[in-house]
């Protein structure tokens, strides 16, 4: 028994074969979830130069007062959450028509040219702008493109695991980002302090293109458009089984039954007839509001708020010099790669995405809640010692970050990518991945306004997000089932798509049969063409029914 049937405890792993869970499915997992890396290296990059001294004086923020130094950072950090949002949407164009693997290439190619951009704005606050939305087209593109690659490419038995790689891959470039900052903050002088953290965001870009560059499109993809001897071909390489073994024939028939299934609810394939599909069926309307409302709670736990604004926070709390706050910061990164690596090891296919979720919802509402009452009760003072309880606050945000990392952080973009149809499930995850920048830009918008208007020392963000976090354990108990260790096409079953077919051929077949009964009746019924027997009754000559009986067929 290997390692990965030791630790992952579902009944997918116990039936299927050992030799799908070769090192070729896990090169392209990890190749693609680089796009991940993309987005978290931003978030921590960005949170600890708006700090950094010759970044404040090189645009003229510290002579600003307090409200403009708020609004100016704010629109730092949201100029890439706009490019974002819209990138994830028409990333999902493009990634229907030519394909997951393409897509996820001119992703990485966009996001180096706006880093490049913001390198060389050099103090010009306008073309830090153009970079910032540049850039984030691309980083919202691999948002979308990355979960919706792994998760068709990925074995059901570990596709949660592979899937939230996209997460470990956030947290792994804020990790490194926070340290990137601490060590140029210490070491470099001048503008090179920030240019430096910036320039290195693209390596993760190119990671992901060469990487991608060596991996195979999507087999479902390639399915969806008909090409079922290259979805055979790919499928076949990617398990190390051979074309005509069992389990890829198992894979290719519930794709083919799941597609056809969707061509006789809705038939034809151009925009409207998806948006039709989408929300007229309820089975996928469900399945298109609960990404919705899941990308929606994700962001409101607050995490991106402490990401974005970690070094604001330290301070706010207690720590009193940029450079230790970026040192606390990167401990923040180091807290949430561990814990989510050890979630996506042991929880995500075994514990499962239901439970995670619940648990993490009242664990993270609680250590919100204990570092609003210290700022509320015992607010820290610039200069002065950090109280007792002011370290039982800090130590409530490392832990919120491993809360969020067993649950909230991998287990929503597993669950988006995995619940939709074959057809669907790039609008699906383009739709959740719009949804979390939009939401996302509304945080980084309001956060830094917040620490500064919502009670005394901005102690009212801390109840505010904790709130949200608690509310949230009902709105998994009610509304999200369990995912793990099922197929993709048997997404249609636990959202009730495949009974709603059956019911559809089962009326289609009544509906045929019932002009069938009708003819046959009239068949034996008079006819005034034919002649009258002995009792009176006309009788039609064989000819003539033989003639009207296919046409009334």
């Amino acid at each position: 028994m290997g390692i990965l049937q030791k630790v992952v405890k579902n009944e997918a792993m116990k039936s299927d074969p050992p030799q799908i869970y070769g090192w070729k499915v896990f090169f392209l997992s990890a190749s693609a979830c680089f796009g991940g890396m993309l987005f978290g290296w931003d978030i921590g990059a960005i949170g600890g130069i708006l700090v950094m001294p010759s970044f404040t004086s090189a645009y003229g923020i510290s002579k600003l007062s307090a409200t403009a130094k708020a609004n100016l950072q704010s629109n730092i950090v949201s100029t890439l959450q706009g490019g974002c949002f819209f990138g994830s949407l028409i990333a999902y164009w493009v990634a229907d028509k030519w394909g997951r693997k393409p897509a996820l290439l001119v992703a990485s190619a966009i996001t180096i040219v706006g880093i490049i951009i913001q390198c060389a704005s050099d103090g010009h606050l306008s073309a830090l702008y153009v970079g910032r939305l540049f850039a984030g087209l691309g980083v919202g593109a691999a948002s979308m493109l990355t979960p919706l690659y792994v998760s068709e490419n990925a074995p059901r038995a570990i596709r949660g695991g592979l899937t939230g790689l996209y997460q470990l891959f956030i947290a792994t470039g804020t990790m490194l980002s926070f340290w990137v900052n601490y060590g140029t903050l210490g070491n470099l002088k001048g503008n090179a302090q920030w240019q430096v953290p910036l320039a290195l965001q693209a390596l993760p870009a190119i990671m992901l293109f060469v990487g991608l560059a060596l991996c195979n499109e999507s087999p479902r993809w390639l399915a969806r458009n008909d090409n079922w001897e290259k979805a055979t071909e790919v499928l076949s390489r990617l398990r190390n089984l051979p074309p005509t073994h069992e389990y890829i024939m198992m894979e290719l028939d519930e794709m083919r039954d799941q597609l056809e299934n969707e061509r006789l609810l809705v038939g034809g394939a151009s925009f409207m007839d998806l948006q039709k599909e989408m929300w007229l069926i309820k089975g996928n309307r469900n399945r298109a509001l609960t990404s919705i409302g899941l990308m929606i709670c994700q962001q409101m736990t607050g995490t991106n708020a402490i990401n974005y604004y970690a070094p604001l926070i330290f301070l706010g709390l207690g720590i009193p010099e940029a450079q230790k706050g970026l040192f606390a910061t990167g401990i923040y990164g180091v807290v949430k790669m561990v814990t989510c690596a050890a979630f996506l090891l042991l929880a995500a296919d075994s514990l499962g995405r239901r439970r995670s979720l619940l648990w993490t919802s009242i664990a993270q509402g609680c250590a919100m809640f204990i570092i609003g009452f210290y700022v509320r009760f015992d607010t820290p003072v610039k200069g002065a010692p950090i109280p007792p309880f002011g370290y039982v606050a800090l130590t409530c945000i490392f832990l919120f970050a491993a809360f969020f990392q067993f649950g909230w952080g991998p287990c929503c973009w597993i669950i988006v990518s995995e619940i939709p149809t074959a057809r669907l499930r790039a609008m699906n995850v383009a739709l959740a991945a719009a949804t979390q920048w939009l939401f996302n830009f509304v945080v980084a918008q309001a956060v830094p306004h917040m620490l500064v208007t919502v009670g005394k020392g901005g102690y009212g963000t801390y109840f505010i997000f904790g709130s949200f976090c608690f509310s949230m354990f009902f709105f998994v108990w009610f509304l999200i089932p369990e995912t793990k260790g099922m197929s993709l096409e048997k997404m249609d079953d636990l959202f009730g798509v495949t009974e709603l077919v059956k019911e559809k051929i089962h009326n289609d077949e009544e509906a045929h049969h019932k002009p069938s009964e009708i003819h046959e009746t009239t068949a034996s019924a008079p006819r005034s063409n034919g002649h009258v027997d002995k009792s009176g009754a006309e009788v039609v000559h064989d000819d003539e029914v033989r003639a009207e009986g296919p046409a009334k067929i």
